[in-house]
């Protein structure tokens, strides 16, 4: 099991490494993670609680040698045979997010994502679509199609704090969060202005 943070019990001994030093850098400077990552064996029983960043739901995504697609913030964890690498978002990312690039996991096993608040699995039929909030994205099945574009006008995109949506066509799952991190940040800072 590959995981960021947590705590243990048992005889689990852990393994730090890179994953590959190309893998590693291309994680850490474009997909926002560590460039190191822990893997935890356990020898006969022990457990692994895993602790995410923000407070909320953790999901089990499982993968049978296919892939998905997921917000950097939200990787927890994933065991199996699993690759992690980055995932191209287009330059309207910027607009988005700020941000050109995505993480992707592929492989047989499972992984953990955390969302700010709950987590909500939406599953699409084929030609069937849905409009995301950037911000309440967690993640998707990479065969997916997706498109980020402007959502209303420009005056609500400068006045009404919307205007940038990730559109997603089925057939597959996309996994959503019920909170938004930069209406909590916004709320916050007025608690610290002096």
């Amino acid at each position: 099991m590959v995981f960021m943070s947590g705590d243990m019990s048992g005889d689990v001994a852990v393994k730090t490494h890179s994953g590959g030093v190309w893998k590693g850098l291309l994680r850490s400077l474009l997909g926002g993670e560590s460039f190191f990552l822990n893997t935890f064996i356990a020898k006969g029983k022990g457990e692994v609680w895993l602790a995410p960043r923000l407070p909320g739901d953790i999901s089990y995504i499982e993968l049978r040698g296919d892939g998905v697609i997921i917000q950097d913030m939200s990787y927890l964890a994933h065991h199996g045979d699993i690759e992690l690498s980055v995932a191209w978002r287009g330059f309207r990312g910027l607009l988005a997010e700020g941000e050109l690039f995505w993480l992707r996991a592929k492989g047989t096993g499972g992984i953990w994502v955390n969302s700010f608040g709950s987590t909500e699995e939406v599953k699409l039929g084929i030609g069937e679509k849905v409009i995301i909030d950037n911000f309440h994205f967690v993640a998707m099945d990479e065969s997916m199609k997706w498109r980020i574009r402007k959502f209303g006008g420009l005056k609500s995109l400068l006045f009404g704090g919307e205007g940038i949506v990730i559109e997603v066509e089925g057939p597959g799952r996309v996994y959503l969060q019920t909170r938004s991190l930069p209406y909590l940040i916004e709320v916050l800072r007025k608690f610290f202005r002096k």
